[in-house]
């Protein structure tokens, strides 16, 4: 087994969030090395100290994809179609997910998503904490090995990520709604204010704090989303059209003094948007869900995305035992209040499961 003095990781592709990746495993401890096929993206990690080196070798047993989401599928299949190591982990950090995993089908790809990033470009905009408290969505199948799941859910509960499980089409049908779409609003927006301010200049030193808070992301680098959003293509143009109908309702009832049409709507944003979870912190009242599993494919997706679906944080996945070719056990650690909301859902879906605390 490796120690973790000697844990190697590899990053393909360093702008902003595969040199924050970089940085992160770095802080942890990793030796990690990477390259970019632009040379001055690829010097400047480098000269930073970001990376050691920029090849993969066969001590490498963390591979992460961070190159637009076009050419994921393609990248990972040819790190994965050189390096044999059978413990050696491919993931990705596209925001979409669907298309990847059916094109990349060794069992040791693993598709990935950090709902982080910034405003800045490339390795000047890069942090070794940019991941704490961020959700990082897995989108494990049935194929893939319980072990590489709890290695990565491991490895990226180490940089603070709070990790979830999901499975791929739910992941860019909701992630259109929860990253695509506001991507777009927000291009939308300012691209507005900005032909307006042609002819009004001051509209521009008018933009307040609500005007800003709802544009910031549109400062983000623009040559990243293109793959995404044609990906995502099907899922965007839904979200696209039901919003369209949210602004034609409120359109009609200010052409017809519907006041409490109005009300109501920015009342229930108002309250929904108070109720949004925080960003997930590391807890100490933690209990212990010990699962006993078959050896069925797609056991440990199952039990995964359970967790996903009732908001319970995975803060840590062990596996007890082998459950590869002759079952075993699954332990979790869980937030202590929500430990026997899990539990009972997984007993339904036909788990056997024993809390400890």
């Amino acid at each position: 087994m490796t120690s973790p003095a000697e844990r190697r990781a590899h990053v393909v592709g360093l702008g902003l969030i595969g040199s924050s990746v970089a940085l992160a495993l770095k802080s942890v401890g990793w030796r990690v090395s990477g390259h970019d096929i632009d040379p001055a993206a690829q010097l400047a990690c480098e000269e930073a100290n970001v990376i050691a080196g920029d090849t993969m070798d066969d001590d490498v047993i963390l591979c992460v994809v961070a190159t637009p989401a076009g050419t994921v599928t393609e990248v990972a299949n040819d790190v994965l179609g050189e390096f044999t190591r059978a413990d050696l982990i491919v993931t990705d950090v596209a925001g979409v997910k669907s298309s990847i995993v059916t094109g990349v089908l060794d069992r040791r790809f693993l598709g990935g998503h950090p709902m982080a990033g910034s405003e800045q470009r490339g390795l000047k905009g890069a942090r070794f904490d940019l991941f704490r408290g961020c959700t990082w969505v897995l989108t494990p199948t049935e194929h893939t090995p319980a072990a590489a799941f709890g290695a990565l859910h491991g490895y990226l509960r180490e940089i603070d990520a709070s990790v979830v499980a999901i499975d791929a089409d739910d992941h860019d049908r909701l992630v259109a709604l929860a990253s695509h779409v506001p991507h777009l609003l927000a291009g939308a927006l300012m691209n507005e204010a900005t032909k307006t301010a042609e002819q009004d200049p001051v509209l521009l030193q008018l933009a307040a704090g609500g005007f800003r808070d709802m544009t910031r992301i549109a400062a983000g680098d623009p040559a990243i989303w293109p793959d995404v959003l044609f990906e995502n293509r099907d899922a965007i143009n839904q979200t696209l059209l039901a919003l369209e109908e949210r602004l034609e309702d409120l359109r009609r009832a200010l052409d017809t003094n519907g006041r409490a049409t109005i009300e109501e709507s920015l009342h229930e944003a108002a309250v929904a948007r108070r109720q949004l979870p925080g960003r997930a912190l590391s807890s100490d009242n933690l209990a212990y869900l010990r699962i006993v599993v078959s050896d069925q494919p797609g056991v440990l997706a199952r039990v995964t995305m359970a967790a996903s679906d009732l908001l319970v944080n995975i803060y840590d996945i062990e596996i007890a035992h082998g459950i590869e070719g002759v079952g075993g056990t699954l332990l979790l650690a869980v937030d202590a209040a929500q430990s026997d909301l899990l539990a009972g859902s997984l007993v339904e879906l036909g788990f056997s499961v024993v809390r400890e605390q």
